[in-house]
């Protein structure tokens, strides 16, 4: 499968500075000032429930949480939640509230909003069915419990509660109980984080400022979990498209933090003193995901002849440079972590165009146009994007390459009617079940026989010798059933000054955090 051994990402991590900042006793924490974060691209909303986007993620975990938080050994804690007890078999879900939490309204946070929460997210958000296929009700106990009736045990739940991407942040009930399928509006944007929502200005900058009546955990702080304190005062995120404009003007201080940096320009930055570079060694991936709902893109065959043509490692190296950046891999996980497994791994990175042209015409494939999305807001989707497409091409495939922003991809990817193939990343994510694909109503539409009964011993058994097992039968469906095409592990790097302190490494999860970050 890949050139390289398995333990790449844990030499990576041998050379790669972490930048996990200690405090010592001349770095005390600092109250005030403004930090400005260069942003790829406008967020199509920051309504977490509803939309996977990583933008919309980094902006809006500071002032939306969730029940569960993940710590650094990829662990779902409590954080809204004071406790949690798994009764009846694994059937319910007693959970204890934190008391005296408020929201940014003033309005204590209590059962009836963590209820409407749930129920919000469970028929709409983005990795609800996951877990909601599962649940029976979720009702109030009290004023500060919640339970949550399962039909069958789900063994990952917290893990669902954890993860504020696409999932569970809490508002308040009158919020909640009257939102649809549709992002709720900026006004409606409270949560209990240590930042609250100030202003969006359309096209340009949204400011959060520092919530003073916050209620923190007293816990350490520990990767996602525990302690949370605001020290800015504002912080303010600001679309930048292109990256030579995000990288100089963080050097010129313009800019605090500038997200995803081009891989080409990792060794020069990694050098530069008015610079400090952050790299995030959980591996994301990449992801041409194929229209299994509507239009040409049923045909399995003819995804199966797709997947033939393609070769990844010229699609990293474009998009990546260094190999310090990038790993072939296949796998729905990536090395090191626990559900990682060559099983079934069989039509990964193929480069065989005989193979393609063989299968497109048993397929009956005709030169039909087939419609490809791609953004340029992120470099590495279009990078990678005209290295398949040229594959393709070279394979015989009729591809109309269709250039989006972001947002505009996001909207029309939910329209079956307009897509047959659409490029987009995954961030790391700790547990099969958090991937995107998994729910059958993201925009793909993965929902075959093979994979919904492997997803579903997965999830409900809790013997973890069947359901390492059900993995395994799980990415054997995914190579059959081709939803998409993988095109391998990727690490992404961001720059910021050297005048920010306390950034961490950012090792498990994909987005920017920066409570418990100062400014000297």
């Amino acid at each position: 499968m890949g050139k390289r051994p398995l333990v790449w990402l844990v030499a990576i991590l041998a050379v790669l500075p972490l930048c996990v900042t200690s405090v010592t006793a001349g770095d005390a924490p600092v109250r005030g000032g403004t930090m400005r974060y260069a942003m790829i691209d406008t967020p199509p909303s920051l309504d977490a429930h509803v939309l996977t986007a990583t933008l919309s993620t980094t902006v809006s975990q500071h002032f939306l949480e969730t029940l569960f938080a993940f710590n650094e050994k990829y662990e779902p804690v409590p954080f809204l939640a004071e406790s949690a007890e798994v009764r009846d078999g694994g059937k319910l879900i007693a959970i204890k509230l934190r008391q005296k939490v408020l929201f940014h309204n003033g309005k204590e946070m209590t059962s009836e909003d963590v209820v409407a929460s749930l129920v919000r997210w469970g028929k709409f958000g983005a990795r609800a069915p996951s877990m909601f296929q599962h649940v029976d009700k979720v009702t109030a106990d009290g004023k500060y419990g919640v339970r949550i009736h399962m039909k069958n045990p789900f063994a990952p739940w917290a893990t669902m509660l954890a993860y504020p991407n696409g999932g569970p942040t809490i508002s308040p009930k009158e919020v909640m109980e009257n939102a649809t399928k549709q992002p709720v509006p900026p006004k409606d944007y409270i949560g209990t984080g240590p930042y609250r929502f100030v202003e969006w200005k359309a096209g340009h900058e949204i400011i959060l400022e520092r919530f003073d009546k916050y209620v923190k955990r007293t816990d350490k702080a520990d990767g996602y979990a525990g302690e949370r304190i605001a020290y800015l005062d504002k912080l303010i995120f600001v679309p930048v498209s292109d990256a030579g404009t995000r990288v100089n003007g963080t050097k010129a201080g313009e800019y605090d933090y500038a997200m995803t940096i081009p891989g080409d320009l990792f060794e020069g930055l990694e050098k530069d003193a008015s610079v400090r570079t952050m790299v995030r060694t959980a591996a994301g991936f990449g992801e041409l995901f194929f229209n299994q709902k509507e239009g040409i893109m049923t045909n399995q065959k003819l995804r199966q002849a797709i997947l033939a043509a393609l070769d990844m490692e010229p699609v990293l190296r474009s998009a990546f440079g260094t190999p310090k950046l990038w790993a072939l891999n296949g796998s729905l996980m990536t090395p090191g972590t626990r559900w990682y497994t060559k099983t079934g791994v069989t039509g990964y990175s193929q480069k065989n165009a005989a193979k393609a042209k063989a299968l497109a015409k048993e397929a009956g494939y005709k030169g039909e146009p087939i419609r490809y999305m791609v953004t340029t807001s992120y470099a590495d989707h279009y990078a990678c994007s005209v290295v398949l497409v040229k594959q393709l091409k070279d394979a015989g495939f009729n591809i109309d390459m269709q250039i989006y922003d972001w947002a505009t991809l996001v909207s029309k990817r939910a329209q079956s009617g307009l897509w047959d193939l659409y490029y987009t990343t995954h961030g790391f994510v700790p547990d099969p079940v958090l991937l995107t694909f998994m729910s059958p109503t993201y925009p793909g539409w993965w929902d075959s026989p093979n994979k919904r009964q492997a997803l579903s011993d997965y999830t409900t058994l809790l013997d973890p010798a069947k359901r390492m097992a059900a993995v395994e039968r799980l990415q054997t469906a995914f190579y059959e059933d081709v939803p998409m095409a993988r095109t391998g592990d990727q690490l992404t790097y961001d720059i910021y000054s050297p005048k920010l302190q306390g950034i961490g490494s950012s090792t498990i999860l994909n987005f920017d955090r920066f409570w418990n970050v100062w400014k000297k």
